[in-house]
């Protein structure tokens, strides 16, 4: 059944294919059930992908099963990247969400998966069958590459649906009602498909998110009526690969197709709650611990177990951002960006030029979709590793309107972090872009002493820095100080700054 079809006939096969299970409760699964081995733990996990949902159209969409959700859990939205990292296709946006690293580290840049690292950064079933062998992991994908290709490790069973949503929730029901998964990863296909069909912004699309909505619905009653369903410790998540454009279609850099979510309900989140600095790739990580597996730091992960992600002194802005004012590409009622540093930071903007555009003139703070649209396609998009704000030097930007002469020269000043012993680590996100003549150094004070120069950036750099430094005798505080210089160049990024001992 090609993509192009499945759509209509799954929502017109919906009420025939899947009888309801209200009053019916499930037999506790005692062995294996149609070659997927019983599971040995209480806690239970369930990832439902929602292939290209935008989340705009969610919020406003017949969804009644995924709103209740919302309602009784957590829902965090963020932006996915674009090229240069990769486009924002299905193939790299499954893989980011199952391995829990980024495009750089999975190696999925399209959706022939040619070059994938699932080697050195394998999906979270094999994780959890690798820590915990009797585990039982499902795999029920409508897009056949991600049971044949993402999940292509030790996942127990991996039923490929050939793009029939409804027999990928049928499967679900069957397994999930008569089985014992202890985690399961499905995959919905319809709402993509109507993107492509009709586009994001019309009636077909929301219809479909109405009819996967339903499908979910069918599932959770399944989950809801087992028999063990009181005794077990359930993590449910939802979750999309990327979004669409009005007209339909993805793979560019836009607001619209770089949409994604994270909806998570199970103890501990708070009912109604919402977030900025949860990211796709903290779904593995979140799965990992809470099945108990053990997070190793060989492993390289770029997410975090969402219950460990802590808000950063740069998040605290998000309330007092502001909209443009030189920029004329952000949207006029979008407000992310300020250069009013947290308390204990600042801004030194003595060595810059006067004029430039306001919004770039020195360290700014600012959010991804404040920042990245300012001008897409110069690799702002990449900046994936920065959670709600994070500080910017974009000199590119800020030469795009007249100033005095002289080159963009500002320095982020931290505040004074405590430390002992005789040595630290200075920990912090970043994104070093070059393209043209620019510097970055990061120095660090101890006490009332001379800046110590710990790092010189001068090529690409995307990642997480974990710097030692030796502290001095009697040295009980570090601060950092980030000097960026250049003149229509690129950017630097800082984010989630820390010195520890």
């Amino acid at each position: 059944m090609s993509r192009s079809v499945r759509a209509a006939l799954a929502t017109a096969t919906l009420t025939a294919a899947l009888l309801p299970l209200t009053g019916v409760q499930a037999s506790a699964a005692t062995g294996p059930y149609k070659g997927l081995p019983n599971g040995t733990k209480t806690a239970k996990t369930l990832v439902i992908g929602v292939d290209g949902t935008r989340y705009d159209k969610l919020v406003t969409a017949d969804a009644p099963n995924l709103k209740a959700l919302m309602a009784s859990g957590l829902t965090a939205t963020s932006n996915l990247y674009a090229n240069p990292l990769a486009p924002t296709l299905s193939g790299p946006g499954w893989s980011s969400i199952a391995t829990g690293v980024w495009p750089d580290k999975h190696g999925v840049k399209d959706n022939n998966f040619v070059g994938s690292r699932f080697d050195l950064y394998p999906d979270l079933a094999t994780r959890l069958e690798t820590a915990s062998p009797s585990a039982s992991t499902l795999v029920a994908a409508s897009w056949n590459p991600i049971a044949d290709n993402v999940f292509n490790g030790k996942a127990d069973l991996r039923i490929t649906e050939s793009e029939n949503d409804v027999k990928t929730a049928s499967d679900a029901v069957d397994y999930l009602a008569n089985g014992n998964p202890d985690t399961t990863f499905l995959h919905f296909d319809q709402v993509d498909e109507a993107g492509h069909s009709y586009g994001g912004a019309s009636t077909q699309y929301a219809a479909a998110i109405h009819s996967v909505d339903a499908l979910v619905g069918q599932v959770l009653q399944a989950v809801r009526g087992r028999a063990t369903y009181a005794s077990e410790d359930w993590l449910i998540i939802v979750t999309t690969d990327h979004g669409h454009t009005d007209a339909g279609g993805h793979g560019g850099n836009s607001a619209a197709e770089r949409q994604t979510f994270q909806i998570v309900n199970g103890a501990g989140y708070a009912a109604g709650s919402k977030r900025f600095d949860i990211k796709p790739v903290d779904i593995a990580p979140t799965v990992l611990k809470h099945e108990g597996v053990a997070l190793q730091p060989a492993w390289q992960l770029d997410g975090k177990p969402i219950d460990e992600i802590v808000p950063d002194a740069f998040d605290a802005l998000r309330p007092s951002l502001q909209a443009r004012v030189d920029e004329t590409g952000i949207p006029a009622a979008t407000k992310g960006w300020t250069h009013t540093p947290p308390s204990g930071w600042t801004i030194d903007n003595s060595r810059m030029p006067s004029g430039g555009v306001t919004e770039w003139r020195g360290w700014t703070f600012a959010t991804d979709e404040f920042w990245t649209a300012s001008q897409l396609g110069q690799s702002r998009e990449t900046n994936v590793r920065a959670r709600n704000v994070f500080a910017v030097a974009d000199s590119d930007e800020w030469d795009d309107k007249s100033h005095g002469a002289g080159q963009f020269d500002s320095t982020l000043v931290s505040p004074a972090f405590p430390v002992s012993g005789t040595q630290a680590v200075v920990s912090f996100a970043t994104d070093y872009k070059v393209d043209g003549p620019q510097t970055g150094d990061l120095y660090i004070v101890f006490g009332t002493g001379a800046p110590q120069l710990v790092k010189s950036y001068r090529s690409d750099l995307n990642g997480f820095e974990k710097l030692p430094v030796t502290v001095p005798a009697g040295a009980t505080t570090a601060q950092l100080q980030f000097r960026y210089t250049g003149t229509n160049s690129a950017f630097w990024t800082v984010d989630q700054v820390s010195v520890t001992s």
